[in-house]
């Protein structure tokens, strides 16, 4: 679900009417929904009842301080990727103790602050990341703790720029590497203790048969750790796939609903319902790590037309938001549903491209897509952006960054302000 639906003509986040929001406040302008984003945390940790377990939300999805505190609130734990996400999730309230600390390339800044902080524990990724944390640790005089993400090399079936569960991508050890490199760390790295083991095989994965596939490899790779090693936990990722093409409700009726139940979205009850007996054999902790399944239904970009541009062979609506305001069309190809503000009073619909003003020929939100003929001044809504949207926003061009609000019921709070143009020069000499 998410918060998003035609009242009366007028696009909504929650009851709160965006066209108003956007006059308001400007465009392009993000726009958050506190309902679907503690929706969605509190159906996946329903959805693992019968294990420990905690959902440790992924930062680098939306990282907004107000979204961070929202879920920080309810309890949550968090996935981090930098020492600024380490930083951003004090900030929000959240529990450093409550932290894991993915990623490939951590710096020995960054590494000294998570261990001030003391962090649940770092993810590594390799053999000599994790010597190298052996090395910090044992010069700040602590002992460090670890787990090492193991790559099942289980094809995630998703885009190649999301995949990581492959013996090719540049994430984790080798399955066949992991428990001599236990061994090793055991007796040779005094300044660690092996916490647990992690694994995560891709985003936007919107079948189950991958998860459980990993989940089979890798459990009794888990348990036999548990044995010689004495392991905690097992962090089996995230990557629950979200909805993005026919996000928006038709008639009060969501689109999946007439549709077969191989062709429904992957949901929480089903995930869970599909490996929960077997994380429950483990006897250990399960952490899951999502970002784009709680953030990512829980945003749009509101933009205005600026023009239309028809051509020999095109019609281009030009919009103020560019892909400096959200990359993921051009970077993965990324659909979005684009709608307007205001609902359409025909089902009539012209054939063009969505583009925004960056002097880049990748930066559109959609080609030779039929959208209802909005026109200059007129506002629309690019749908599930939450996730990898202003976290992923630059200044190219120099464009100052959107401004953000969230919604909450009936209530609207602006939870960033909109860059001015100095803030665009801060900094520099």
């Amino acid at each position: 679900m998410h918060g998003f639906s035609y009242r009366n003509g007028s696009l909504y986040c929650e009851n709160v009417e965006l066209a108003p929001l956007a006059a308001e406040y400007g465009t392009p302008l993000y726009v958050y929904s506190a309902g679907t984003i503690l929706d969605h945390y509190g159906r996946l940790d329903a959805a693992l009842d019968g294990v420990e377990h905690e959902v440790a939300y992924a930062v680098k999805a939306n990282s907004n301080l107000s979204v961070l505190r929202l879920l920080a609130e309810k309890g949550a734990g968090f996935d981090i990727v930098s020492g600024g996400e380490l930083f951003r999730v004090i900030k929000a309230g959240g529990d450093p103790r409550h932290c894991t600390f993915a990623g490939v390339g951590k710096t020995c800044e960054e590494i000294q602050y998570a261990l001030e902080q003391e962090i649940y524990s770092f993810n590594v990724e390799s053999e000599e990341e994790l010597r190298y944390l052996n090395e910090v640790a044992g010069e700040m005089g602590v002992v460090a703790p670890a787990a090492v993400r193991v790559n099942p090399n289980v094809d995630a079936k998703t885009h190649k720029y999301i995949s990581t569960g492959k013996s090719e991508n540049k994430f984790g050890v080798d399955f066949e590497k992991i428990e001599g490199l236990y061994e090793r760390a055991a007796a040779e790295l005094p300044n660690v203790r092996m916490r647990g083991l992690q694994m995560h095989i891709g985003s936007q994965l919107t079948s189950v048969a991958p998860f459980v596939e990993a989940v089979e490899k890798v459990a009794p790779l888990v348990e036999s750790l548990k044995e010689r090693h004495g392991i905690e936990f097992w962090s089996i990722g995230g990557g629950i796939g979200i909805v993005y093409e026919g996000s928006l409700e038709s008639g009060g009726v969501a689109w999946w609903e007439a549709k077969s139940e191989d062709e429904r979205p992957l949901t929480a009850e089903v995930y869970g319902k599909s490996i929960v007996p077997r994380l429950r054999e483990t006897g250990l902790k399960i952490i899951v790590e999502p970002g784009r399944f709680i953030a990512g239904n829980a945003g749009v970009l509101i933009s205005k037309c600026l023009y239309e541009k028809k051509g020999a062979a095109k019609t281009f609506k030009v919009v103020d938001a560019g892909m400096n305001d959200l990359i993921r069309p051009a970077l993965y190809e990324g659909h979005h549903d684009i709608v307007p503000l205001i609902e359409p009073s025909t089902g009539e619909t012209v054939e063009m491209d969505v583009v925004g003003p960056i002097c880049e020929s990748g930066d559109f939100f959609c080609q030779n897509r039929k959208l209802p003929d909005f026109q200059r001044g007129e506002m629309i809504a690019l749908m599930s952006a939450g996730a990898y949207g202003f976290v992923m926003a630059s200044n190219y061009n120099s464009r100052p960054l959107p401004a953000e609000v969230l919604v909450d019921g009936d209530r609207a709070a602006l939870v960033r302000k909109r860059q001015t143009m100095d803030d665009l020069i801060a900094g520099e000499l």
